[in-house]
C-alpha cells in the first residue's frame, strides 16, 4: 500500500488555503498547514499546524524543517497566504508595496527556496501557486496586488522550466472573486488624493458587491487539489468566472475584454 502524499499548505487560518488543507486531508494526504501564530489558530481536522511566517526567511527553514522531521518528505507545496491592497497606484506608498510584495512574491520565494531541496532529492514534487486572474488581468485601484499575481505568474512558469528535470513540476490556480474575509476586509492605502474618490469608491463598492455574490472558498479549493494531485498543468482556472475571463482575454480583442473589466468595477 502506497504511503500518503505529504502536503503542506501556508496559510490556512482562513479562506482559500484552509479550504484546501481540508481537502487534501479528507483525500487521505498527510497535511501540514502554515500559521502566522499558533497560539490563536483554529484546529482543522486532520491538518497539523507548524508555525512559520513567510516574511521570515529562519522561521520559514525552520518551519518546513520541522515537516521534514515529522514526515520525511513534502510531495505537494500549495502557497496561498497572500494580502491584498485597494487603492490609486499614485497612492500607494512605496512602502505599502514593498510589504504587499513580502508576502506574496518573497513569501513563495522563501518557501520554494526551503522545500525544492528536498524535492529535488527525492526526484519529485508538485507546487502550486495561487495567482488570480489579475495575474494576466488588469484592475483598477488594485494595481499593486495585481503587479504581484503578475509577478507570481513569471516566477512560477520560469520555475517549471528549471525543475521540471528533477521530476517537480510548478502549476498556478487563478481564482476570480472568491467569499472570503481576505477580500470582503481588503486594507487600504493611507493617502488619499481627492482626484481619486470617486472612482476609487466606485470600485471598492464593486468589489464588495461581487464578492459577496461569488463562491466561497470550496470551489476554488477543489481546483487547488486537482492542481497538487492530478495531471499537471500550467494554468488552471476555478470553474465559473474565471474560466470565462481566461478565455475571454486569450480570444477577444484587448478592447472589449478592457471595457468588460471597467464595467465590472464600476467605471464608466
Amino acid at each position: 500500500m502506497s504511503e500518503p502524499k505529504v502536503v503542506v499548505v501556508t496559510g490556512v487560518s482562513s479562506g482559500i488555503g484552509r479550504a484546501a488543507a481540508g481537502q487534501f486531508a479528507r483525500q487521505g494526504c498527510r497535511v501540514f498547514g502554515t500559521v502566522r501564530d499558533g497560539r490563536t489558530a483554529r484546529p482543522l481536522p486532520g491538518v497539523g499546524l507548524i508555525e512559520m511566517d513567510i516574511r521570515d526567511e529562519v522561521s520559514v527553514r525552520s518551519g518546513i524543517q520541522s515537516i521534514i522531521d515529522q514526515a520525511g518528505r513534502i510531495d505537494v507545496l500549495v502557497n496561498s497566504a497572500g494580502v491584498t491592497l485597494l487603492g490609486a497606484t499614485e497612492e500607494t506608498s512605496v512602502t505599502e508595496a514593498r510589504s504587499l510584495f513580502e508576502t506574496n512574491v518573497l513569501g513563495i520565494l522563501r518557501t520554494v527556496q526551503a522545500v525544492l531541496p528536498h524535492m529535488r532529492g527525492q526526484r519529485s514534487g508538485r507546487i502550486v501557486n495561487i495567482s488570480s486572474v489579475l495575474g494576466f488581468l488588469p484592475a483598477p485601484y488594485m494595481g499593486l496586488y495585481a503587479a504581484s499575481k503578475h509577478a507570481v505568474e513569471g516566477l512560477s512558469a520560469t520555475l517549471d522550466h528549471e525543475v521540471r528535470r528533477f521530476g517537480v513540476r510548478v502549476t498556478l490556480v487563478e481564482p476570480s472573486f472568491t467569499n472570503t474575509n481576505l477580500d470582503l476586509n481588503a486594507p487600504e492605502a493611507v493617502a488619499r488624493l481627492a482626484d481619486y474618490d470617486a472612482d476609487r469608491s466606485a470600485v471598492t463598492r464593486a468589489i464588495q458587491v461581487n464578492v459577496r455574490k461569488a463562491p466561497g472558498p470550496e470551489a476554488v479549493a477543489a481546483t487547488v487539489v486537482a492542481a497538487g494531485l492530478g495531471r499537471w498543468r500550467m494554468r488552471r482556472t476555478p470553474r465559473g468566472e474565471a474560466s470565462l475571463l481566461a478565455v475571454l482575454r486569450r480570444f477577444l480583442p484587448s478592447g472589449p475584454v478592457e471595457a468588460g473589466l471597467r464595467k465590472t468595477f464600476g467605471l464608466s
